[in-house]
């Protein structure tokens, strides 16, 4: 994306001084809360991102309401000082999270007792605090209500040549057809960058497509190297719980204060589930096959070698192929990344827990690697197709564009 000078300078200046704000841990703390309380305890594997944009944009709005320096999301209230940054920020995670996984009430008052005698502040300032993470909470919660959250949304495969099937080994019912027509957070609807579509099963561009998933995404392919295996199981783990860490890392590793970290894991976290949105949307609405199915057919086209036996590297998600997932979600946190710290060149660290020899990690110095690099995962993985991936960045891109350039930015008019 590009920037005029001044905002560039500006946003340059921000990153210097954001890098030597003191650490805090209330933010990743309740990241790391909301990761367990989402995926592990709350078995929200599939749609966990929708959660973690619900906590982090009332934490956002909560400690925003005390400081005040950027346009608020929801919760438009002003608190006044003496006032608790950590206990907004605490009180607005847990209101959140008590209201979307009741069942685990009981352990998030514990966690909420806990992080609160942790704060250095007074009884004051606390429950100040606490009374804005309150009404953060209840604001979100009022905004989100009738939002299409998993409502009951029928789907049914298709059976031609091109559409979407259930695949091995579990051969699963497509998950989140719901999700196509929920009411974003800072889109226009679920539709609006809604990409142009697969290619024609008869074109050119789709047997380069399919021979290229064909070659390098099979499990046992003699043409991707040891690394390129690597790399496609890598970004296999469930990619919420991933992310929830690498933002947790952004955020020590900068060293941000409260708020900048409230500000950032919102940005990211809502950048992601619009992105997925409008990804699903997409998903539902051209219906492609993954490549296990279309391989093992033969593509619908007669200059296409079928494979019969042909096995992707990894265990295919379970919806539509077209665009990809993870080219979505990746271009539009990797590009949000970037405008946020006012440069590409930022140090982003990635964990993996989808290995039986320990946990990996990658490090990339620029975030156009790390986009490049979940890129060609998902074909090394063989659930993709090049241009799924093409479109689903250009779709992620977009989203990230206008989110950043209307939200979350600093009261005044001026870009952060």
């Amino acid at each position: 994306m590009k920037r005029n000078r001044t905002c560039f300078m500006f946003a340059t200046m921000t990153l210097v001084a954001v890098s030597i704000s003191p650490a805090q841990n209330v933010v990743t703390e309740w990241n790391a809360i909301a990761s367990n309380t989402i995926i592990a305890q709350g078995g929200k594997a599939a749609d966990a991102y929708i959660y973690f944009a619900y906590t982090s944009i009332a934490v956002y709005d909560a400690a925003n309401s005390i400081q005040r320096r950027f346009k608020p999301f929801y919760f438009d209230g002003v608190t006044e000082r003496p006032a608790s940054e950590e206990a907004a920020a605490i009180s607005a995670a847990h209101g959140v999270l008590v209201n979307y996984f009741p069942a685990q009430q009981a352990a998030l008052d514990a966690q909420f007792e806990l992080s609160l005698s942790s704060v250095t502040a007074s009884s004051d300032a606390k429950r100040a605090g606490v009374e804005a993470g309150k009404a953060a909470a209840r604001a979100l919660i009022a905004a989100r209500t009738g939002d299409g959250l998993e409502a009951h949304v029928p789907y049914v495969p298709g059976t031609a040549p091109g559409d979407w099937q259930p695949t091995p080994p579990g051969f699963l019912a497509a998950a989140v057809p719901w999700l196509k027509q929920m009411r974003p957070f800072t889109m226009t609807s679920a539709s609006q960058f809604l990409p142009r579509g697969p290619y024609p099963l008869s074109s050119e561009q789709w047997a380069a497509d399919y021979n290229l998933t064909r070659l390098f995404g099979e499990v046992n392919s003699p043409v991707r190297t040891p690394k390129q295996t690597e790399i496609g199981l890598f970004w296999t783990e469930n990619a919420f719980q991933q992310d929830a860490r690498a933002w947790n890392y952004l955020v020590q590793n900068y060293k941000l204060d409260v708020l900048d970290s409230a500000r950032l894991t919102a940005i990211l976290w809502t950048g992601l589930t619009d992105s997925l949105i409008g990804c699903v949307n997409a998903k539902y609405t051209f219906n492609f096959w993954r490549p296990v199915t279309a391989i093992q057919a033969g593509g619908a086209n007669s200059e296409l070698t079928a494979d019969a036996g042909w096995t992707p590297l990894g265990v295919t998600p379970n919806h539509p192929e077209y665009p990809a997932a993870h080219g979505c979600g990746t271009s539009a946190v990797s590009s949000l990344v970037g405008d946020f710290f006012g440069t590409q060149k930022v140090h982003v660290v990635v964990d993996s827990h989808a290995f039986t020899d320990g946990v990996h990690t990658h490090t990339f110095e620029n975030t156009a690697d790390w986009l490049d690099e979940v890129f060609w995962a998902r074909i090394y993985a063989g659930f993709h197709f090049h241009h799924s991936l093409q479109d689903g960045v250009e779709l992620g891109r977009r989203v990230s564009r206008q989110l950043f350039e209307n939200n979350f930015q600093r009261i005044g008019g001026r870009q952060d």
